[in-house]
Formats: C-alpha cells, structure tokens, sequence
C-alpha cells in the first residue's frame, strides 16, 4: 500500500493505492514538484499537470497507479476544505452500493472456499466470486461445491485471471452454466481483446464475460469497449487515473451502454461509487476489506450486502491509523 497525503488551508487530503514502493518514490521526487503550489480546488488542472509530466515515463504501471493515489488525495482534500463529505461533493445518486464477496482463492481447500462464500450468504451479500484457472481440470468440481454451499438463489462469479485459452474457456463457460454461473471474469488475458470477444459471443447467454482491471488509461478502455470484448467493464480507481480517471470511465461506459463494476479497493471506491450512474456493483475483496479495516479508521461495514458511505464525515471518510502502522513504513 502506497498512501499520499496532500495538504493545503490546514486540512489533509489521503489517498492511496496497492503498488511497489518504486510508486511512493515516483509520487514524491517525479510528480510531487507537478503538485506542489497549484490551486486545491483545481482538481482536474492538478491531474492534467501530471500526466503531462509523465510523458516521457509512460503513462502504465507505476506512473498510472502513483496519479490515481495523488488524484484521490487531492479529492479527498477538496472535500475536507469545503466542510463535506466525499460523496456529497460527487453528488450521489444512490444512497449506497451493492458488493458482491471476493475471495474462494484457487489455494484454497473445497472446505474453506465453502466456508467462505456461505459467510458471505450469511452476511447477507447475495453475490460472491470465486477464483479458477490454477488446475482447470478440477475448477467443475469446486464451482459446483461453491454452489452446493450458496444455494440455488445467491449469484455465484468466477475468475480466471486470464488462466485458460479461448477455447477451453468456452469449455468451461458451458460447464459453469450449469450451476448457475453468471459472470466469467478475465476467461482470456484482457489483452486478448478478440479472445475475450470470442467467449463473449460464444459463451451461454446468461454467462456475463467482465474484464479491465488492468487499465491504465483512457484509451485502454475506449479500445476495449470498441472491440465488443466485455458485457461489463471494470475498473480500478489505483490504477485508472484516480477518482478523475473512473469518471472518464464511466462516461465512456454511459455512452457505449455497457455497466460498469469498481473493482477491489471497497472503502475508497465507495464515493465515486455512490456518484456513478453507470456502476452495477464494488467488489468486497477479502484481503483488501481486511487491510482497510487494518489501516483505517471510517471503513464502512456492508449492511444486508449494502455499503453505505457516513455523509456526517468529511472527504473519503477515512482516517489513517498512523501511529498503530509506524511498524508497516518502508
């Protein structure tokens, strides 16, 4: 975890993503001296300021993920500096949002992914995911256990990861219709753009083909949109660009009639998420869910498969616990 802190008229704006150190080391010697001085409720003129000097770094990877830190800080402070909370200042037009459980990691014995996506249940979140693609030979057998272990009504996802070829995933996509399976992330590597198409097309109608995690930029999801690779476009707002950077991307999701999903990262997603017409639904990562419960204090607790933001708390609602992390500092 790379966190920024940004500051200006005696408040403190934080946002963070997952990275190498290598991005808290950009953030600070490369993009610092861009930030620096300029107008605090210049949000987008600060974010435009950056990518220009990235320009000759390349704009994926760690310059991409040490943007969307700053970006979120630099909202987060905005908010803080007019007395709101994050989501007030987005304008939201619902009042919370949807997460589906994410975890049943391919390590895990049949024991405990059925234990882990029953809690889910329990909790009252109807969606969970699962992943696939580490021995597809017995990836059948553990969706039909995680469903045994849901029941008939809960939705159950899967994710590849990029794990299979494009015609084992339409293999596969046929099984999992069997049981229930109505989201196939990542079937192909998300760069195969025509491979995902291929599934998309070809898989059953009721099995939803999602991928974009891994986008950097404006372009990659424009292309990817274009390409007809997905049914609903993901996300990540570490890597996207920020809360300005998944903004652009709804947008272009509204204008192309494709959903989009916020992916990972549930506690900082949530304003913008509230704020995004075009969103289905915020993946409850596990091991993210439990950092943020970790790192921060204001991390919301789903209610009945719901988050909700607190409006009583000013910017992103979070507070870093900074003394109980000293230990975590690189």
């Amino acid at each position: 975890m790379v966190t920024v802190d940004v500051e200006a008229g005696g408040q403190i704006g934080m946002g963070y993503t997952y990275a190498d150190n290598a991005t808290a080391i950009l953030a600070n010697d490369h993009l610092r001296p861009a930030v620096i001085g300029r107008d605090a409720m210049s949000v987008r003129g600060t974010w435009d300021a950056m990518v220009h000097s990235i320009r000759n770094l390349g704009r994926p990877g760690i310059c991409a993920m040490a943007i969307s830190a700053i970006d979120c800080g630099l909202w987060d402070l905005k908010a803080r500096l007019l007395g709101l909370s994050l989501v007030r200042l987005f304008g939201p037009v619902r009042p919370g949002v949807p997460i589906y459980g994410s975890g049943g990691f391919t390590s895990y014995p049949i024991d405990r992914l059925r234990d882990q996506l029953r809690g889910w249940i329990q909790q009252g979140i109807s969606m969970v995911k699962m992943k696939i693609g580490r021995e597809p030979r017995t990836d059948v057998a553990r969706v039909r256990a995680a469903r045994e272990a849901i029941g008939k009504e809960a939705e159950l996802f899967v994710d590849a990861n990029g794990a299979y070829s494009r015609k084992q995933s339409l293999r596969q996509a046929k099984e999992f219709a069997q049981y229930g399976v109505s989201w196939f992330e990542e079937p192909v590597s998300s760069d195969d753009l025509d491979g995902l198409r291929f599934v998309r097309v070809h898989a059953p109608q009721n099995v939803e083909v999602a991928a974009g995690e891994y986008g950097y930029d404006l372009d990659y999801f424009r292309k990817m949109l274009a390409s007809g690779a997905v049914d609903v476009l993901q996300a990540d707002v570490t890597r996207c660009g920020g809360f300005t950077g998944f903004t652009q991307v709804a947008t272009l999701c509204e204008a192309n009639h494709v959903p989009l999903s916020a992916h990972c990262a549930p506690s900082l997603h949530l304003p913008i998420a509230c704020a995004t017409p075009a969103l289905r639904h915020l993946e409850y990562f596990y091991d993210h869910a439990r950092i943020e419960k970790m790192f921060f204090d204001g991390v919301a607790d789903p209610i009945d498969g719901v988050l909700r933001p607190d409006p009583a708390r000013l910017g992103g609602g979070l507070e870093l616990k900074r003394c109980d992390l000293e230990r975590f500092r690189i």
